[in-house]
């Protein structure tokens, strides 16, 4: 049975899309033997780009299950945060919050945490403190 990592692996080029689409992802994990993805996608265009490099990949995708639903608050959110500072995206820190699930939100990877802390040195001197309503930068 194939692994998190294997599976990541092949589907590296959807997990690229999803990040490039701007989708959000809440679940990224193995269940039933198959990699498991859930989140929201900003538009019905970047749910489709996503879907596209996951056929591309396995036109029968039998070892994946991939959940996306429209959320289009996503799409002004991530406009009005790219807008603001060139490519990279703002988020308000919520009670539970830390790094690596916020990685693992925007990158589908939460070891990718220190991008979010080095992006946010100024406003962060360890990466395990983060406060709740706390905006910090995230960096595409």
């Amino acid at each position: 049975m194939p692994d998190l990592e294997q599976l990541k692996t092949k589907y590296q080029s959807a997990l690229t899309a999803i990040q490039q689409q701007g989708v959000r992802l809440a679940h990224m994990h193995i269940q039933d033997g198959k990699l498991f993805l859930q989140g929201e996608a900003p538009s019905e265009q970047a749910k489709n780009e996503v879907w596209n490099k996951v056929k591309a990949v396995d036109p029968s995708y039998s070892d994946l299950t991939l959940d996306l639903k429209i959320n289009p608050a996503l799409a002004s959110a991530q406009q009005t945060g790219a807008a603001a500072s060139g490519g990279m995206q703002t988020y308000t820190v919520k009670s539970g919050d830390t790094l690596s699930k916020i990685a693992q939100q925007y990158y589908g990877d939460s070891g990718q945490y220190m991008r979010i802390f080095e992006a946010n040195r100024d406003k962060l001197k360890d990466p395990d403190k983060i406060q709740v309503g706390q905006q910090l930068t995230i960096p595409s």
